[in-house]
């Protein structure tokens, strides 16, 4: 197993966050900080993680400001974005996070959607040679840079087989995203025992009607996304599934209820191979610390059988 992986094992623990999407787009630094401080005195969580388009907060200058902001929690691309900038500079942006804070970065790496790469006028046809190719230049980049290199994971989006058969080989792991339990034992197959398997699971602790209805919303966003919908459909899914948002497709993807009800569901991506589950939780910022607050005894109290 590389070293890099089993420190980070052990670091970051079965447990963390995935905090974003264009619902806290204009969340202030402050308000986050403020945020962050909170999670940060749990210690059930090893990580938070967030993620980057193209345009928007640059994702290693908004990660900057998380570590700041904290004394413990390590910080996640999930993901960068290729069509955002050159391999080169990923590699270097994160090195230099991770310099400053040992032990408390992973580098997540993602093709992203033909949108983003029309944005920037770049070619999506060939996504799996443009993510090779563009993890071959961060290895070489690594390898001739001036940063004193303090050893970090590099993980990629990874749903489908391909991408997944290349996290395997060129990257630390993958970072599954909208995906099954299922996936996450087909991943861990596919991977072999020693690349790091981080999946997000979307969540909404004691939902309301309301709340509910705004989750549903969201999740029928996702369920449009051409390779997440591809995904899905290789574990049972339909179109009509997916178009309609039905309870299959929801049960699939997503999980709400009480504590105990969501931890369940979490710890079982633990029981199909994952090695740190990045909980996503639905509402404002104040309303997911509220949620992750909440879960978070639930998920003490079962982190010792995971152990």
């Amino acid at each position: 197993m590389p070293q890099v992986n089993q420190i980070a094992r052990q670091q970051l623990g079965p447990f963390g966050i995935w905090l974003g999407g264009p619902e806290h787009w204009s969340d202030t630094a402050d308000s986050q900080r403020d945020a962050l401080r909170r999670l940060d005195a749990l210690d059930t969580y090893g990580s938070v993680w967030t993620g980057e388009g193209v345009g928007g907060r640059d994702i290693y200058a908004h990660l900057g400001i998380w570590l700041a902001a904290t004394r413990r929690l390590a910080t996640g691309c999930g993901i960068a974005n290729v069509w955002a900038r050159a391999p080169e500079d990923a590699q270097a942006a994160g090195a230099t996070l991770a310099e400053a804070y040992p032990g408390r970065f992973i580098n997540g790496i993602g093709i992203g959607h033909r949108m983003q790469a029309d944005q920037v006028g770049a070619d999506y046809t060939t996504p799996l040679a443009t993510m090779r190719d563009y993890l071959r230049r961060m290895r070489e980049e690594a390898e001739h840079s001036p940063l004193a290199l303090t050893p970090f994971p590099t993980v990629i989006a990874a749903v489908g087989p391909k991408m997944l058969d290349l996290a395997a080989e060129c990257a630390d792991g993958a970072h599954p995203y909208f995906v099954p339990v299922a996936h996450t034992a087909d991943a861990r197959d596919r991977l072999g025992p020693d690349p790091l398997l981080i999946p997000e699971q979307s969540v909404l602790v004691d939902p309301t009607e309301e709340t509910l209805a705004g989750y549903r919303r969201r999740l029928s966003i996702g369920a449009q996304i051409p390779h997440y919908r591809a995904g899905l459909k290789r574990f049972g899914l339909t179109d009509d599934d997916l178009d309609q948002l039905t309870d299959k497709c929801f049960d699939a993807v997503a999980v709400a209820g009480t504590p105990e009800h969501v931890a369940a569901r979490i710890i079982d991506h633990l029981d199909a191979g994952a090695d740190h589950v990045l909980v996503s939780a639905f509402g404002d910022l104040e309303s997911i610390v509220d949620q992750l607050e909440r879960l978070a005894p639930m998920l003490d109290s079962r982190q010792v059988k995971c152990q």
